[in-house]
């Protein structure tokens, strides 16, 4: 088994801006780009993504386009998920099913997504993006406007928010 710095090298990992690391892997430029009402996007993205021990959260933050999330390799990745109705809900993302942790984590586009690692030293995983990732659709969450809109899970939110936030949006 490789070692989260030996998959950095091996796949060319960058630090992402919401935790982890990551590489983007394929985007469909192949085909016709998609008119959303931000502007045009990739039918389809893919990242490689990890979480290691010494950068174990992915911190809170709202895609616009849907995500499907695939476990390859290391430990478990617990993920909370905060629904636009105010349901807060789990899933852990990892390689035994028989304990049940899922293989596959669909993320439906405007939920708020926050994960850790659950335990151990890293897990790879790969996340598919439909329509395309791009970054001015994503924003990164701030504890007091998700607090404001999420006040029942007060605690959640300060645990996985980043330290230091001066924007909500990010962009390219």
């Amino acid at each position: 088994m490789l070692t989260a710095h030996q998959w950095i090298e091996a796949l060319g990992l960058e630090a992402h801006v919401e935790g982890g690391y990551f590489r983007r892997t394929f985007q469909a430029d192949h085909r016709p780009r998609i008119r959303t009402p931000d502007g045009d996007r990739y039918t389809l993205t893919s990242i490689h993504y990890l979480l290691t021990h010494w950068s174990p959260v992915g911190h809170w933050h709202l895609n616009r386009s849907d995500i499907l999330h695939f476990h390859h390799q290391g430990e478990p990745i617990t993920y909370h998920l905060l629904h636009p109705d105010g349901r807060h809900s789990t899933a852990v993302l990892g390689p035994n099913p028989g304990q049940g942790q899922l293989l596959t984590l669909p993320v439906p586009g405007g939920v708020w997504k926050a994960s850790h690692l659950t335990t151990g030293d890293h897990a790879l995983i790969s996340e598919a993006v439909a329509p395309g990732f791009d970054y001015a659709d994503m924003t990164l969450g701030r504890p007091d406007e998700l607090i404001a809109r999420f006040p029942a899970h007060a605690e959640l939110i300060h645990r996985y928010c980043r330290p230091t936030q001066p924007h909500t949006t990010v962009t390219s």
